[in-house]
């Protein structure tokens, strides 16, 4: 990082996924290569293309989505603020939170609608008139509630700030707390990135895109990145979150640094609504920023902690963008999914992600990428396969996050001050 901006570190991190809470359950489950994927017991299935998920159901049954989402960041929050040694209810920084786009499910209109006189014409007034009276209805979904309530909850400063930038979103919550962190604003700051989000009407949507996996009959094999015969992601739950604070204020405050933040590099390219641009320029320009701004080269970088999705375009597009940044390097760098064992969380993805980059820095194990059976002639990486792989001497991990529309932000993660 360059001399004019203050390092940023980590000193808390918090996990939940479809593999269990924390980062103890978590690390022990995704070097042993195991999935959390199963079918759907949450919501009837029948007639549907895709019927399985990285659910959490292990914490009950919850109303609505926002409700699971709100319970998740918090969650990972309580974990991330506990190792940081900070009191909770108090936490001296502010919130960025990223969380699914804010949308009334079909059950809360359905229910909205049957206390309406005239569904099929209702005005907004009649709407609202329905509506009160129950404000717990539709309160979960009102922009900014979630983090709102994770605010009063954890006792952080300022307005929190609220943000959704598709699958990169858990990733954009961490380089908007450091930025902020770097500019001055605060010595501390809490970024968590959480989805709760599989329901009847997001799993139809995104098999209406032809997006998601239908290896229905065996749950566990069915997310494959980068191998050949992939078929689509495995919707999936989960909660990431990091404390983060400079470097003089951990020090000044005797905390434990868990790794660094050294770099983040973010580009669009609003080629298309789903599909990245053919020319990879803007997950190309993306990986390049981060390396730069760590003050960096590719050579510097040991390991790619992958976007990889397991659909069939994605893959392929990540591999072009590696090779045009490592060159002949590509290769034979590490690259491995740890969506082929938790599932693609979307929103939450890239916390999640940036935490589990940090466990293999601290490691020094990098997780496998499970289901790799054949490999794809177009995409020949050395994608850690099956197998978790003890190393030496790893110091950067890059963590990608590529989301729909074109939003991509690429991580990188130290485990030392630059």
């Amino acid at each position: 990082m360059s001399s004019t901006w203050p390092t940023i570190v980590v000193t808390g991190m918090g996990i939940v996924t479809s593999l269990g809470i924390g980062q103890e359950t978590n690390w022990r489950r995704l070097i042993a290569g195991e999935s959390g994927i199963k079918p759907i017991t949450r919501f009837p299935t029948a007639g549907l293309r895709t019927t399985i998920a990285g659910t959490i159901d292990y914490l009950g049954s919850h109303r609505h989505a926002a409700h699971l989402t709100e319970e998740l960041a918090r969650i990972a929050a309580e974990e991330a603020i506990g190792q940081s040694g900070i009191s909770e209810g108090n936490f001296p920084g502010p919130l960025f939170l990223a969380v699914p786009p804010v949308e009334m499910d079909w059950t809360t209109r359905m229910d909205v609608a049957r206390r309406v006189k005239h569904p099929g014409t209702a005005s907004t007034e009649e709407m609202v008139e329905a509506a009160t009276g129950h404000a717990d209805e539709y309160e979960p979904f009102l922009f900014g509630t979630i983090a709102q309530n994770l605010t009063e909850r954890f006792g952080a400063q300022g307005s929190p700030i609220s943000l959704s930038t598709a699958c990169a979103s858990g990733a954009t919550a961490i380089q908007l707390a450091a930025e902020a962190l770097q500019r001055g604003e605060a010595d501390m700051a809490l970024a968590i990135g959480s989805d709760g989000s599989v329901t009847e009407e997001s799993l139809i949507r995104f098999s209406l895109l032809s997006a998601l996996s239908t290896r229905n009959d065996r749950p566990q094999e069915a997310a494959r990145p980068f191998a050949k015969g992939r078929d689509g992601f495995i919707m999936a739950e989960g909660a990431g979150a990091l404390v983060l604070e400079t470097l003089d204020h951990a020090r000044a405050r005797g905390a434990t640094i868990l790794g660094v933040i050294s770099g983040f590099g973010e580009r669009a390219d609003t080629f298309h609504r789903t599909r990245s641009n053919p020319d990879g320029a803007a997950i190309i320009a993306a990986m390049h920023a981060s390396i730069s701004s760590a003050g960096l080269t590719p050579d510097d970088i040991g390991y790619i902690n992958a976007h990889g999705t397991s659909t069939p375009e994605n893959d392929k597009m990540e591999c072009l963008g590696l090779t045009a940044v490592f060159g002949a390097r590509a290769g034979s760098l590490p690259i491995s999914s740890n969506k082929s064992m938790i599932g693609h969380t979307l929103s939450a993805a890239g916390a999640i992600e940036a935490v589990i980059s940090l466990l293999t820095l601290q490691n020094q194990i990098l997780p496998p990428t499970i289901n790799y059976a054949e490999s794809d002639p177009a995409i020949p990486l050395d994608v850690v396969p099956n197998v978790a792989r003890p190393v030496t001497g790893l110091k950067h991990v890059m963590s990608n996050s590529f989301g729909f529309g074109g939003q991509n932000v690429s991580l990188l993660l130290s485990r030392e001050p630059v």
